[in-house]
Order: C-alpha cells, then sequence, then structure tokens
C-alpha cells in the first residue's frame, strides 16, 4: 500500500531530485516534468517515484536509475522507479524554470 508523503520529505526529495539529469538534454528531471507523483510504499518501507521518459524507447532508464540512487543516497534508504507512459510526456509538463533551461541552450519553448 502507499501513502502520501509529507510535505517536508516531498519538498526533501523534489530537492534531491533535481541533481538527476536527463542525459541527452542536460536539464533535470523535475524541471522537464519527468516526475509524476512521489509515495511512499509502506510494505516496503521504500520511495516510490513515478517517472517518464521523453520517449518510451530511450535507452538511458539505467543512468537515470544510477543517478536517482546517487541524488537519494541520504534522503532515503530505498526507493523504486514506477516507469509510467500513460499520459505521455509533452513539452507542456516542462515547469518555467525548465523553460528557462531550454531556452538557454538554444531550444524554442
Amino acid at each position: 500500500m502507499t501513502a502520501t508523503l509529507s510535505p517536508e520529505k516531498f519538498d526533501e526529495v523534489t530537492e534531491a531530485l533535481k541533481d538527476v539529469m536527463d542525459p541527452e538534454l542536460g536539464i533535470n528531471v523535475v524541471d522537464l516534468g519527468l516526475i509524476y507523483d512521489l509515495s511512499w510504499d509502506d510494505e516496503n518501507d521504500a520511495l516510490v517515484i513515478h517517472m517518464t521518459l521523453t520517449s518510451a524507447g530511450c535507452p538511458l532508464t539505467d543512468v537515470l536509475e544510477e543517478q536517482t540512487a546517487q541524488a537519494l543516497d541520504s534522503v532515503v534508504e530505498q526507493f523504486r522507479i514506477n516507469w509510467v507512459w500513460m499520459p505521455p510526456w509533452g513539452p507542456e509538463r516542462i515547469t518555467d524554470d525548465g523553460r528557462d533551461m531550454m531556452r538557454a541552450l538554444g531550444f524554442a519553448i
């Protein structure tokens, strides 16, 4: 069974996940809008990250999982990523900060 994170823990995890960079774009997964939800798995005492990718065929899930483990090392003992494909990711999910980063890289957003 999953539970909602406290607002403090949600913020702490979100801030840590900003260290996880999309390998192709060099922008963090939070500001790209790749994190759909965060919850807590009480049964396994683990964070559950509901996350997607910019495309379902992206071969870089291992890289993102490794970066996530490093980013969350001092934040949670255990986590798992629930890869979500519906709804599909779209550029409307990018945060304002993410849009600024994209523009700085020369993307028209």
